[in-house]
């Protein structure tokens, strides 16, 4: 079996794992916590509060916005400016409004997994709380076999999606743009990881809370400003994206007619892909967090799938698609050059915005990642595998810098895949519990109440 026979096999399974079965699996469980929590999205404005007050003397190791961070660092990536313009590219305008309503119900999710992972922490031997699905399967469903199950999925997951992927969508773009030497680039990326994870979690948290605000801002602004050039042809492109969201005819306009099933496939999938609502990598993170009980951070958690899909991906989603209308030379089955045509009409700027905001999402998931994989590895060995791990993962870096990855790529999706199922069992298993939680602060409100069983 030569390479690109390979190749070819494990793109046709990853599309496979992340065809319809893993979309029923996460979108149903995104429905069924909804309706049991009895909609936690209604507490966004309250969570989004509490994401930027401190504890004060609640026990944990950054504080709650820092944990909010690092998970926006780590799903904020290249997902919501490539992965957008891959569902409208293959599913039509449509696609935007499917992707924006998985980030809406994903919110249930994200909550359930930051309670749980709040709720079932430890402090290792360095006095550090950590927690995440393994711990929630090992204490709360005794499960430690599928706990140890995550955690491999985890760790070569990250190499994947986490770091080599993204160093090399980082050099890729540095080179054909500015033409930097991918060997320069890696190793840049390589040394600045390495001073990061030094300074551990509290490190990795201080770089995310000073970069993540200032990344999304810069992006979200080049955004408003291309809906500001396109404000004449915003009304349609809304139009259009309902419309066509569940209507099977012709979508007009430059767009070719899609099927409503194909809108929903590619903009629930890439919906998913982009905030990980039930992929089990963010209540790890979430689980560090200074807090006086689990709901609190839960919220908290909740307001990440809002930032990733529920407004930068809209927005990346309606910039697309005004353009498409305003500008007919964009050829929109373009796929990933879609979003740089798009940047690429607002002058002098647009395309440096763009840049920069590829770059930046890119670093923060590396940096985002690196906090999950070494979790997951330290369940797995505690900390006299870390430092190996660590150098392997460094290397790694500038290794996706300078090599082709679409193996890869296929390799990390599937493996993303292996990664939610265990998660997803712990969540619907451990239903109970985050319902009793949940009654017990946020329904009876009780929310500055401490848990004790916490300390």
């Amino acid at each position: 079996m030569d390479l690109s026979s390979i190749v070819s096999f494990f793109k046709d399974f990853s599309s496979l794992v992340w065809g319809w079965p893993m979309i029923i699996m996460l979108l149903g469980t995104h429905l069924f916590l909804t309706i049991r929590l009895r909609f936690p999205q209604l507490y966004l404005f309250k969570a989004l509060k509490l994401s930027f007050s401190k504890e004060g003397n609640a026990d944990g190791d950054v504080s709650q916005f820092g944990a909010l961070a690092t998970s926006l660092a780590a799903t904020i990536g290249t997902g919501n400016i490539i992965g957008v313009a891959t569902a409208v590219a293959l599913g039509g305008p449509g696609a935007v409004f499917w992707c924006w309503l998985t980030g809406v119900l994903g919110m249930s999710t994200k909550y359930a997994e930051g309670l749980l992972a709040v709720k079932y922490r430890v402090k290792n031997s360095s006095g550090e709380m950590i927690g995440g699905p393994m711990y929630a399967l090992e204490k709360g469903l005794g499960m430690k076999w599928l706990g140890i199950l995550f955690c491999i999925f985890t760790a070569l997951a990250a190499f994947g999606i986490g770091n080599t992927v993204q160093a090399n969508s980082i050099s890729l773009l540095l080179n054909e743009s500015y033409n930097i030497s991918p060997h320069f680039s890696g190793i840049c990326m390589s040394v600045l990881t390495a001073l990061v994870v030094i300074f551990g979690v509290k490190g990795i948290a201080k770089v995310c809370t000073a970069l993540v605000p200032f990344m999304a801002v810069m992006y979200v602004l080049g955004c408003i400003y291309i809906l500001i050039v396109n404000h004449a042809y915003l009304g349609q492109a809304f139009n259009l994206i309902f419309e066509s969201a569940f209507s099977a005819r012709a979508a007009g306009s430059g767009f070719v007619g899609t099927t409503v099933m194909m809108a929903a496939r590619y903009g629930i999938a890439r919906g998913l892909f982009s905030n990980e609502s039930g992929l089990g990598s963010v209540p790890i993170v979430a689980a560090a967090a200074q807090t006086r009980n689990p709901v609190r951070q839960a919220l908290v958690s909740s307001t990440g799938t809002f930032w990733d899909t529920v407004v930068i991906c809209a927005l990346t989603g309606l910039v697309l698609v005004s353009s498409i209308l305003a500008y007919p030379d964009i050829d929109h089955t373009s796929d990933a050059a879609l979003t740089k045509m798009a940047f690429a009409k607002i002058p002098y700027i647009g395309t440096p915005v763009l840049s920069f905001g590829i770059v930046t999402f890119a670093f923060s998931t590396i940096l985002g990642w690196t906090y999950y994989s070494q979790k997951a590895v330290e369940y797995l060995g505690g900390k006299k595998v870390m430092l190996a791990y660590r150098i392997v993962w460094i290397i790694m870096i500038y290794v996706g810098s300078v090599v082709n990855l679409s193996l890869v790529w296929s390799f990390a999706d599937i493996v993303n895949a292996f990664m939610a199922v265990p998660n997803l069992i712990s969540l619907l298993l451990l239903s109970g519990v985050i319902v009793k939680e949940t009654r017990k602060y946020l329904w009876n409100n009780r929310l500055d109440d401490y848990d004790d069983s916490l300390s």
